[in-house]
């Protein structure tokens, strides 16, 4: 991996309901992630935090005739945040976006793509994000940031930098995945999308898993982005996170899983979404969200 590393931050919580989330990237810097990170030789520099703008109250959770909740000022943070990655991108220098709700992937991977010819992506989730505003049972655009970068949803998200797909579905890797809506099963065997449940973590093992899906991600792409939301891991481990799912990936796992991808070095860009300190026991997710990120840059115990 480059070893000059770009942090971002964005405090977004429009794209759910559940307040909090744009507490996140404080909460990440407030676990010591910068320092973390200096310890294994890399330079930051932390370019603070994506303004985000702010509906009327009465607004904030109501759905608009798309069946999308907060549609604009989630749409206008994608387009500020795309512009910040790809700045990044073109000063040669490894992006790190913290969140926030999952919905800021649509602008992370908008200003990726544009960079690559065939991006890959890791989604490390307990979720597919595959939703669109017909299939999606709350109108909450962080369950259809993957559809959207995939050119399927409305298109005041599709068209941000003014072309899609952002990503090909055979360029996507889901691991981690135990909750997916009925539209969204649908969608991945239309599209062929690769995807590692829980049961092939349980039944391959996670050192299979991710031997199997670096192979698959490595093959025929140009540029590989981790999309890690927290709630891919076990409540347990991370418990500040808005929409838990029991019988997640454990801690242990997700270090090994970030160790490969070090060893690896085919990552070119990375996110770290969901922390919700409201929601969390004395700031744990984010100290495992800064924990998982020291493996993913090389942290070893020998």
């Amino acid at each position: 991996m480059k070893k000059q590393i770009s942090i971002i931050g964005v405090p977004m919580d429009l794209g759910q309901t559940r307040r909090g989330v744009d507490m996140g990237p404080s909460a990440i810097r407030y676990a010591g992630i910068v320092e973390r990170l200096q310890k294994l030789n890399y330079e930051i520099q932390d370019l603070g935090d994506i303004e985000i703008g702010r509906p009327l109250l009465e607004k904030i959770e109501s759905k608009s005739d798309n069946n999308l909740k907060n549609l604009k000022e989630v749409a206008e943070a994608s387009e500020k945040l795309s512009a910040a990655v790809s700045n990044v991108v073109d000063e040669g220098s490894f992006p790190l976006v913290f969140g926030g709700d999952h919905s800021i992937a649509i602008g992370t991977l908008a200003g990726l793509s544009k960079h690559y010819n065939n991006l890959g992506v890791i989604w490390y989730d307990a979720h597919g994000d595959l939703n669109t505003s017909n299939t999606s049972p709350s109108g909450n655009i962080h369950g259809m940031p993957l559809a959207v970068s995939l050119g399927i949803g409305h298109s005041r998200l599709t068209e941000i930098e003014g072309y899609t797909p952002k990503v090909k579905p055979e360029n996507i890797v889901i691991v981690g995945a135990r909750s997916l809506d009925e539209g969204e099963k649908e969608l991945i065997r239309e599209k062929g999308i690769k995807v590692y449940t829980m049961h092939e973590i349980d039944r391959l093992g996670m050192t299979k898993v991710m031997e199997e899906a670096i192979a698959y991600i490595s093959k025929n792409t140009d540029g590989v982005h981790l999309s890690l939301d927290l709630d891919g891991l076990d409540p347990h481990d991370a418990p500040g996170v808005g929409t838990p799912v029991l019988g997640g990936i454990s801690y242990r796992e997700s270090h090994l899983a970030m160790e490969m991808l070090a060893e690896a070095d085919i990552l070119t860009s990375a996110e770290f979404v969901e922390v919700n300190p409201i929601l969390d026991e004395k700031n744990k997710t984010a100290t495992v969200a800064v924990a998982l990120m020291g493996s993913l840059f090389g942290e070893k115990l020998k």
